[in-house]
């Protein structure tokens, strides 16, 4: 991912799927169109998995309760 919009959640009371559905839905409304791509700590999440349409991809260098949404920049 070359850009992306960022989204901090910090609502424990919130499961991981609520947040990036959450997420989403204000990317949506910014930007016109849904992301295909989730970037999160690792912690928040062992192995990739898809969220509706939304690849969530766990990755090291992204700090904790952060969403990096956007599109993959290898596609």
């Amino acid at each position: 991912m070359n850009t992306g919009m960022l989204w901090l959640d910090t609502d424990q009371r919130r499961t991981l799927e609520e947040k990036v559905t959450r997420a989403a839905a204000y990317y949506l409304e910014k930007y016109g169109r849904m992301p295909e791509l989730c970037l999160v700590n690792k912690r928040s999440l062992a192995e990739e998995r898809t969220v509706g349409a939304i690849h969530v991809r766990p990755v090291k260098n992204m700090v904790e309760h952060h969403f990096l949404l956007g599109f993959d920049s290898a596609n």
